[in-house]
C-alpha cells in the first residue's frame, strides 16, 4: 500500500506546482457560480424561434423595448422565457444590433415589415449603418411612392359612378381600365394594336426576295407597302382616337399634354402624319425618312398596360443621382484616355486619331467591350 502511494506521489507534486494537469476536462462550476450565470442569460422565444444572449447585451440600449423594464411585461414565468409574436427572421438583425451596435438592413426583407419591427422594438432606423442606409432610403422612397400611386388609384375607385361627369367618367375609365367592360376592352385592344404596330416595324424590314426586273433584294416593307401602310394607318387611328380622347378627358390639360406618356404618344404618331404631306420628290421627303425611327417609341406604351414597366420607371427615377455619377465617371474616363492616345500617336503619319474627339470611338468600344 504504501509502495502504492509513493508512486503515484510524483505525479500528485507535479500536478499541484502546474507541471501537468490533474484531469483533461475543466472542473465543473460551483453550483452558486452556476446559478448567477442562468440569472444572466436571457432566453427571447419569438414566434416559436429561440434567442439566447446576455441580459448586459440588452441593457446597453435602455431607451429600447429590449433594454429596459417594459421587456418584462412579455415574460412568462411558466418557462421562464420573453415571448414576442414577432417575425424571428427579422428579429435576427434586431439582436445583432444589441450585440454589435451596429444596425443592417436586410435586402431580401419587406421595407414595410422591417420597419414596424424597429417601430416595435423602439429603434430608430437613423441608425443604420452607412453599407446599408443609402439602400435603406431608396426602397423606402420608392414603397412611398407605390403606396401614394395606390392610395390615389383606390379614392378613384371610392368616388360613385353617379356623382361623376362624362369627362370624369373618361378619365377614370382610361386611368383605371377595371371599372367597366368597355373601358376594359379598350384597353386590351389599345394593347393589342401596340404589339401589331412593333410588331410590323420589325418584319416590314426583313428581307422578302427580289421584284421583277430588277437584282437586288428588297424588304417587306418595299415589297407589301399597301399591306403595311393600311395596317400603320389601322394603328395610327387607334393611338390618335386614344390620344384626343384622354386629352379631352384629362382633369389639366396643360399638365398632360407636358407628361412623357403624351410625348411618348405624339412622337409615336407623328412620323405618320408628316409622311402623308410629304412629297414624291427625294430632297424634300428624304430629310424625313429618318423620323420613321420615332415609331419604335410606341414600345413605350406598353408602360400604361404594365405594372412592371412602370415599377421600372420608379427604380430608374430612384437612382437618377447614381446613375448620373456612373454616366459623368464614365464620361471622365473617355475624355482622359482619348487624350492619351490622342497624344501617343500625334506623330505618326497613319494615325487614325486625327483629334481627340476621333478617339473617342476607340476608347468607348474599349472600356465597354475588350477593356
Amino acid at each position: 500500500m504504501a509502495a502504492g502511494v509513493a508512486a503515484w506521489l510524483p505525479f500528485a507534486r507535479a500536478a499541484a506546482i502546474g507541471w501537468m494537469p490533474v484531469a483533461s476536462t475543466p472542473m465543473p462550476i460551483p453550483p452558486q457560480d452556476r446559478k448567477k450565470i442562468q440569472e444572466g442569460l436571457v432566453v427571447l422565444n419569438v414566434s416559436g424561434t429561440k434567442f439566447q444572449t446576455w441580459r448586459t447585451t440588452l441593457e446597453r440600449y435602455p431607451d429600447t423595448l429590449l433594454g429596459s423594464t417594459e421587456r418584462d411585461f412579455f415574460f412568462h414565468e411558466e418557462t421562464n422565457e420573453y415571448f414576442f409574436d414577432r417575425d424571428p427572421d427579422i428579429f435576427r438583425h434586431v439582436l445583432n444590433f444589441y450585440r454589435t451596435g451596429k444596425l443592417h438592413y436586410p435586402r431580401q426583407e419587406c421595407i414595410s415589415a422591417y420597419d414596424e419591427e424597429l417601430a416595435f422594438f423602439g429603434i430608430i432606423p437613423e441608425i443604420i449603418g452607412d453599407c446599408c442606409y443609402e439602400e435603406y432610403k431608396d426602397r423606402r422612397r420608392e414603397n412611398a411612392e407605390r403606396l401614394q400611386d395606390d392610395e390615389e388609384m383606390d379614392a378613384s375607385n371610392d368616388v360613385t359612378p353617379v356623382n361623376l361627369t362624362y369627362r370624369e367618367f373618361l378619365w377614370r375609365a382610361f386611368e383605371n381600365p377595371h371599372t367597366s367592360t368597355l373601358a376594359l376592352v379598350f384597353y386590351y385592344v389599345t394593347g393589342f394594336f401596340i404589339a401589331i404596330s412593333v410588331m410590323a416595324n420589325v418584319v416590314e424590314t426583313v428581307p422578302c426576295g427580289t421584284l421583277p426586273n430588277r437584282s437586288k433584294e428588297v424588304s417587306c416593307g418595299d415589297r407589301y407597302a399597301l399591306a403595311f401602310f393600311c395596317l400603320d394607318t389601322a394603328c395610327v387611328m387607334i393611338f390618335t382616337v386614344e390620344y384626343l380622347l384622354r386629352l379631352i378627358a384629362a382633369p389639366s390639360r396643360f399638365k398632360f399634354v407636358k407628361s412623357v406618356m403624351s410625348v411618348i404618344d405624339v412622337v409615336a404618331i407623328m412620323p405618320y402624319y408628316i409622311g402623308l404631306v410629304m412629297t414624291d420628290n427625294d430632297q424634300v421627303s428624304g430629310a424625313f425618312v429618318t423620323l420613321r425611327v420615332f415609331r419604335v417609341f410606341r414600345i413605350f406604351k406598353f408602360s400604361r398596360h404594365s405594372a412592371g414597366l412602370r415599377i421600372l420607371g420608379y427604380t430608374l427615377k430612384s437612382c437618377a443621382s447614381e446613375l448620373g455619377f456612373l454616366l459623368f465617371s464614365l464620361t471622365m474616363a473617355i475624355i482622359i484616355f482619348a487624350t492619351v492616345m490622342f497624344y501617343a500617336e500625334k506623330g505618326s503619319t497613319a494615325t487614325k486619331f486625327t483629334s481627340i474627339p476621333a478617339a473617342f470611338w476607340y476608347t468607348i468600344v474599349t472600356m465597354t467591350t475588350l477593356g
